[in-house]
C-alpha cells in the first residue's frame, strides 16, 4: 500500500513537472517579432499582417530604425498561424526578451524608437479603375501593393470626392492623374471611353470643362487633408494636383483640351500660396516631348520613360526619438534605393518649397516629401513604379519577384503611418 502511494505520488510530481512546464514555455511565449532587416523572407507581406492586426483590435508596436523597423505584437496564435499562411518570417519571443528589446530602444543615445499604432486606417484610392476598364492605371504602384500586401482598401473618383464621401476614409492616395483637366497632356494615354466619362461627370455637377470639375475634385482633397486626412499621391498626381491649385481661376489648357485657349499672362497669375509642395515653378504651355510635360517641377523633363537606371536616391536619418513622424516614413532595410522613373519621375528642388521636408533626394532632385497642411499630413513620391523596367509602363509589376522591394517599402510605411499617434516634429 505504501509503495503504491508513493508511485501515485511520484506520478502527480512528475505530472505537475510537465504542467508547470508547459505552463513556463506559454508565459515565454508572449510576443511575436516581426523582423524587416536582411531576415525577412517577405517584407511587403509583412505590412499586411501588421495591418491585419491593427483591423482586428490589436495594438502593435513599431520599432523605429531596430532591425529595419520590426513589429512587435502581444502573442496571438492566429497571428502567428497567418505569418505562416502568408509566408512572412516571425520569433516567438517572452516577455522577458520583449522588455529588453524595449529596454534597449529607450536608450537616449540609440537612435532608436517604438511607436504604438492602434486602429487600421481606413484607406481610399482615387483612381479611373472606378468608372471604366482603364487598364493603363491598373499598374498603379499603390493598387499593387495593397493587393499583393491583401490590405483592403476601396476605390473612388471624381463622383465620389465631389458627393462628399472623403469623410469615410482616413488615407487617400492619388493615383497618376492629371488635375489640370489636360487628360495626361497627351489623348492618346486615355481612351476614347475615359475621357467621355470625366466629361459626363463634369457636366453632372454643372462644370463647363473637365478643368473646372478637376479643381474643385483637387479643393476637397485639399479640405479633407487639411481637415485630419492622410494623403498620399506619386508621380503626376503630386505635380499637377498642384499646379490645379496654383491656377484656379487662370486657363492653362489649350484649345485642344477644352476649346479655347490659353489665358494670357496665365504664368504670372499662379497663386503658390495654395499648394502644397511646389512653388515659383514654369508651366510647359507648349506641347514638347509628346505633350507629356506639365512644368519644371519635374526634374526628368526631356527624359520621360522606365529606364533601367544603376543611379540611386538616398533616404535620410532621421533621429527616431525626436523626428518620430519621418522616421516611420522612412523605415527600411536599405536607405539607397534604384531611381525609376514616371511621367514625373522627381522634384526639381528650386521649385519645393521651403517649409517641406524632403525625406529622400538624389544629387540632382527630390523624391521622396512630406508635409503638413491645417491638422493633416501629406507625402509626395516622384516615379511611376519602384520596380518598373523600360518598356514595361504598361504592364503591372509582378511583385512576387520583388518581395523585399525598398521602394514599395516607402508606400507601405505611409498605409501604417495614420495608425500611430501623432508626434509632433521637434526639429
Amino acid at each position: 500500500m505504501e509503495k503504491k502511494s508513493q508511485s501515485i505520488v511520484k506520478r502527480l510530481k512528475s505530472g505537475g513537472t510537465l504542467l508547470l512546464l508547459l505552463l513556463t514555455s506559454v508565459s515565454y511565449a508572449n510576443h511575436i517579432l516581426i523582423p524587416m532587416d536582411d531576415r525577412q523572407s517577405n517584407h511587403l507581406k509583412a505590412y499586411g499582417i501588421a495591418y491585419s492586426v491593427l483591423k482586428d483590435g490589436l495594438d502593435l508596436d513599431w520599432l523605429l530604425n531596430y532591425r529595419g523597423g520590426s513589429y512587435l505584437i502581444k502573442y496571438v496564435s492566429t497571428i502567428e498561424k497567418e505569418c505562416r499562411v502568408r509566408g512572412v518570417s516571425y520569433e516567438v519571443i517572452s516577455d522577458a526578451k520583449a522588455a529588453n528589446i524595449i529596454t534597449q530602444i529607450a536608450v537616449p543615445e540609440v537612435n532608436m524608437d517604438a511607436v504604438k499604432l492602434h486602429k487600421a486606417a481606413r484607406i481610399a484610392v482615387y483612381s479611373p479603375i472606378k468608372i471604366g476598364p482603364a487598364t493603363f492605371e491598373y499598374n498603379d504602384a499603390v493598387l499593387l501593393a495593397l493587393k499583393y500586401a491583401e490590405i483592403p482598401f476601396e476605390v473612388v473618383y471624381d463622383q465620389e470626392i465631389l458627393d462628399g464621401d472623403l469623410s469615410k476614409y482616413d488615407w487617400l492616395h492619388l493615383h497618376h492623374e492629371d488635375f489640370t483637366g489636360q487628360f495626361g497632356r497627351n489623348l492618346r494615354r486615355m481612351s476614347h471611353e475615359d475621357i467621355q466619362a470625366q466629361e459626363d461627370i463634369a457636366k453632372k455637377f454643372g462644370y463647363a470643362k473637365v478643368s473646372q470639375m478637376k479643381l474643385a475634385v483637387a479643393k476637397r482633397i485639399k479640405e479633407f487633408c487639411a481637415g485630419g486626412g492622410y494623403l498620399f499621391a506619386m508621380c503626376s498626381g503630386a505635380e499637377t494636383f498642384d499646379i490645379a491649385l496654383a491656377a484656379e481661376g487662370v486657363d492653362i489648357v489649350d484649345s485642344q483640351f477644352d476649346g479655347d485657349g490659353i489665358e494670357p499672362g496665365a504664368q504670372s497669375k499662379l497663386d503658390f500660396s495654395q499648394t502644397f509642395a511646389f512653388e515659383n515653378f514654369e508651366l510647359q504651355l507648349e506641347n514638347g516631348y509628346g505633350g507629356m510635360w506639365f512644368s519644371d517641377i519635374n526634374a526628368s523633363l526631356g527624359s520621360y520613360g522606365f529606364g533601367d537606371s544603376e543611379n540611386v536616391f538616398t533616404l535620410f536619418d532621421f533621429s527616431a526619438k525626436w523626428d518620430v513622424i519621418p522616421s516611420m516614413l522612412v523605415q527600411n532595410h536599405e536607405f539607397q534605393i534604384r531611381e525609376f522613373s514616371g511621367q514625373t519621375s522627381a522634384f526639381t528642388k528650386k521649385t519645393v518649397k521651403s517649409n517641406v521636408l524632403v525625406m529622400g533626394q538624389s544629387k540632382s532632385s527630390d523624391r521622396y516629401l512630406y508635409g503638413e497642411i491645417g491638422v493633416g499630413q501629406w507625402t509626395f513620391y516622384g516615379g511611376h513604379d519602384p520596380e518598373g523596367r523600360r518598356g514595361g509602363h504598361r504592364m503591372g509589376t509582378d511583385l512576387n519577384l520583388y518581395p523585399h522591394s525598398p521602394g514599395y517599402r516607402l508606400i507601405l510605411n505611409n498605409i501604417l503611418f495614420p495608425s500611430a499617434k501623432k508626434k509632433k516634429r521637434k526639429t
